[in-house]
């Protein structure tokens, strides 16, 4: 008789515990997202610079356009190690405008490689990352 009373407590706590955690989500989920932007869409992800020799032409180009209705601010390109560097613009893109970010990687390195180029910015896909691959052979 003495547990049915502790049962009847812990049912009505836990009862309300789920009441207002349910009353929670429901709040926040009505509640527009204010300073998420649409998306940035890139032409294409991944450049395969295929075969080339050894000081050749290392440069690429990913292009991307602001989908959003707000001005689109990339925040931060960073490569994955120091022989790929990105420029990318500094000032915010107006919504429909298309611009891109240029990648040079350092061809002098021999090998096969796999690069990857992660960019931060304001649009509800805020991170994306891109890939340049290929490999440097050594010239005859």
């Amino acid at each position: 008789m003495m547990y049915q009373k502790y049962f009847k407590n812990f049912q009505k706590a836990f009862l309300v515990f789920v009441a207002i955690v349910l009353s929670a989500f429901s709040a926040n989920a009505q509640e527009p997202q204010t300073g998420v932007q649409d998306s940035i869409i890139f032409n294409n992800l991944e450049h395969d610079y295929g075969t080339i020799e050894r000081g050749g032409d290392g440069q690429s180009e990913f292009v991307f356009t602001n989908k959003g209705s707000s001005p689109l601010i990339l925040s931060n390109v960073r490569a994955s190690c120091g022989c790929t560097v990105p420029q990318w613009p500094r000032e915010p893109i107006p919504p429909g405008e298309t611009n891109s970010i240029k990648v040079k990687y350092n061809t002098n390195i021999v090998g096969t490689f796999n690069k990857t180029i992660t960019v931060n910015s304001n649009a509800a896909n805020g991170l994306v990352r891109l890939r340049v691959k290929g490999q440097v052979m050594k010239a005859e």
